[in-house]
């Protein structure tokens, strides 16, 4: 832990991009997901492969890759990382979508932004791609699942 403060301020407390040079080179893994509510009818339509927008699972899982790889341009402070790893795995229940990112990289930070970015790029793909069936869905549950390497050590959320 960091013990309360904000490594992404300076002395001044403007916001600055935190110096990572002198970190070690680790592997690193995140794990996030998020899940879409839906009416049963707009995820058996997923499920199916009958929303006109075309297939709502692969184009998710494209979303998701892409924003994982392009977090750095979305989250102003975060680094720019080369990815060894990104998995996005989309499950279809009776009223949901569940969204589920890995991803991994060796290097001098860790990958929890990109793994969170992945699940909401791919959650709100499935809302844009359904919207017309289903307008009432909910992106919900948008959470870091597990992380491990680096300095501050492993971390798993309790089921």
């Amino acid at each position: 832990m960091n013990d309360g403060v904000f490594t992404h301020l300076d002395e001044s407390g403007a916001a600055h991009m935190v110096d990572v040079g002198d970190k070690e080179v680790t592997r690193r893994r995140a794990v996030a997901r998020s899940v879409v509510a839906m009416e049963p009818t707009t995820a058996a339509a997923i499920a199916d492969g009958d929303v006109k927008k075309g297939d709502v699972l692969a184009v998710a899982r494209i979303a998701g890759i892409q924003a994982a790889k392009r977090t750095a341009d979305i989250i102003p402070l975060c680094h720019p990382l080369l990815l060894s790893k990104v998995a996005v795995d989309l499950t279809v229940e009776h009223s949901s979508v569940v969204v589920k990112a890995v991803v991994e990289t060796t290097g001098l930070t860790g990958v929890e932004m990109e793994a969170l970015h992945a699940c909401t790029a791919a959650a709100l793909t499935i809302y844009d791609m359904c919207k017309a069936l289903d307008r009432a869905m909910v992106i919900s549950d948008v959470m870091l699942i597990e992380k491990s390497g680096g300095r501050s050590g492993d971390f798993h959320r309790p089921e």
